[in-house]
Parts: structure tokens; C-alpha cells; sequence
């Protein structure tokens, strides 16, 4: 695809585009460095541990790789949400989305050893990538509208019992890196599917061109009853 062909897509696309990229990216980016981390990792590790522990234990290549995937993730994310305010110009949505994008990209700068700059970035990645699920429940149609209202769900609940709920009984059996799982994947797998929405869909047929489609063609119509209304 050249880059005059690029520019001239709609936004949603090519935010949809970005979107569907990044978030096969950070799944195939984790698998590959869990793959290639010699050292003991299970999944009640914390995934940031790829890049580094808080500890500074750092193994390549999987530290490589891991941040090299957040970083490029969430830059593509950023841009992603750039266009989608395009398309859409819902802040609501929009928002919460490139703060997301701009918490991945903190987290691929401030490996796990870096403190307290890491913990920001990534609770900021955890709640507001758990609120842009949510709330993209505005532009989106069922059943995706029920599907991501639900991970969403998922994905906040999960960030709160991670904060709150650490050492509660099915909670502590998950340990951090577990909870954190659940918080992360719903993001990750609403990242694939709401970009292959964006990308498969036509102005016309998102929620949000519709009403506004509705609504400028409703206009001539009530124009021209008041004229029909006025000559009688």
C-alpha cells in the first residue's frame, strides 16, 4: 500500500489498522519472550518481569523483545487513537484509548526496575486500556457493543481486585501475575477486535456516522413538510 493511498483512508480504518497491529503485536511479542526466557517464569510472574524484574534481574533476549514490543505497541496505539478522534470525535472513547497507548509506551522507557516511573505507567495501561474497553461500547454496534461492555467489565474489576484485593482467598491463589492477566488480556483481545471492526466497516455504517447521517437527512425532510404545511 503506497502512502498516498494511506492517506486518503478513512480514519476509522486506518485507526482500526493500528489497532489490530498493536494488539497482535503485544500477544505475539509476550509469547515470544516467555518462549525464550531461560530462566524459571510462570505466569503468577508479573508480565513486566520480561523486561526486568524490580529486582533488576534482566535476561535477554526476552528483555529485548518484550520492551522493544511495548514500545512500538504503544506508539501504534497512540496514533491509533489520534485517527479514531477522527472518525469519531468522542473524547469519551478517545481519551481513555491514547492515555493507554501512552502507558504501554511508559512501560517499554521504564522497564520493571525502574521505579516509581514503571508502577505508574503501567496502572495507567490497566485502568484507562479497562475504561477504553468499556466506554467503546459508544461506537460500536451488538453484539460487540455487549461483548466489549462486558470485557471491559472484566478488565476494571480485575485492576480493582489486583489494588484491593491482593491477598483475598481466589484472588491470592491468582497472585499479582495472574490478576494482571486478567486485566491485560481483555485489553489485548478488545484491541484486535475493535480495530478489525474499524477496519472492516464504512463511515456509513458505524453507529455514530449513522445518527449523523439520520440526522442530515432528516433536516430537508422537516424543510419541506413545514413548506408543504405553510402552502395549505
Amino acid at each position: 500500500m503506497s502512502g498516498k493511498a494511506a492517506v486518503h483512508r478513512p480514519p476509522q480504518k486506518l485507526a482500526g489498522g493500528l489497532l489490530t497491529t498493536a494488539g497482535a503485536t503485544i500477544l505475539m511479542g509476550i509469547i515470544t519472550a516467555e518462549a525464550l526466557y531461560t530462566a524459571p517464569y510462570d505466569t503468577r510472574m508479573e508480565i513486566s518481569d520480561l523486561g526486568a524484574t524490580d529486582t533488576g534481574f534482566i535476561l535477554h533476549p526476552s528483555s529485548y523483545i518484550f520492551n522493544a514490543t511495548m514500545l512500538v505497541t504503544g506508539a501504534m496505539i497512540v496514533i491509533g487513537a489520534f485517527f479514531l478522534h477522527q472518525a469519531f470525535h468522542r473524547r469519551a472513547v478517545t481519551i481513555p484509548t491514547g492515555l493507554l497507548g501512552i502507558g504501554v509506551l511508559g512501560v517499554g522507557i521504564f522497564p520493571g526496575n525502574i521505579h516509581p516511573q514503571h508502577p505508574l505507567f503501567a496502572f495507567t495501561a490497566f485502568l484507562a486500556g479497562g475504561v477504553a474497553v468499556l466506554l467503546s461500547y459508544k461506537v460500536t454496534p451488538q453484539p460487540l457493543r455487549s461483548i466489549v461492555t462486558v470485557m471491559g467489565t472484566i478488565s476494571l474489576l480485575s485492576t480493582m481486585a489486583g489494588v484491593f484485593l491482593l491477598e483475598w482467598g481466589p484472588i491470592a491463589r491468582l497472585d499479582l501475575g495472574g490478576v494482571e492477566r486478567w486485566m491485560v488480556y481483555p485489553v489485548v483481545l478488545w484491541l484486535v477486535a475493535f480495530g478489525g471492526y474499524l477496519t472492516a466497516s464504512h463511515p456509513a455504517e458505524t453507529p455514530e456516522m449513522t445518527s449523523s447521517l439520520a440526522g442530515s437527512t432528516s433536516a430537508p425532510v422537516r424543510q419541506s413538510n413545514e413548506l408543504v404545511s405553510s402552502s395549505q
